[in-house]
């Protein structure tokens, strides 16, 4: 529970500086990737994993009517990409766990 405490706490403060998607990545480094992964690994995931952020982002800003104020579709789309991100969470924590405690 204090790794879970400590990452809010950075992420809280990397997105205070600008940092957030840089957040995810480290949270998810924490959480998925062996600590004597080589460089290059590490390199290829942290591109993999701001592409995905910057293409998130990108389409957002494409999909969401001009209207200055949110419209139903635009927050029809958002909690479809809610439910979906929710959905990739679920998988990757049955993933790690079933990694870490099957025999």
């Amino acid at each position: 529970m204090a790794d879970r405490q400590f990452l809010v706490q950075l992420s809280k403060r990397l997105a205070d500086e600008g940092k957030l998607i840089e957040a995810g990545w480290i949270s998810l480094r924490l959480a998925v990737i062996p600590l004597d992964a080589p460089a290059v690994q590490l390199e290829e995931m942290r591109n993999a994993f701001m592409a995905g952020a910057q293409h998130l982002f990108a389409s957002l800003l494409t999909i969401l009517e001009p209207d200055t104020e949110p419209t139903d579709a635009d927050m029809m789309r958002m909690d479809l990409i809610d439910q979906e991100l929710r959905a990739f969470g679920e998988e990757l924590k049955l993933r790690v766990s079933r990694s870490k405690g099957s025999a």
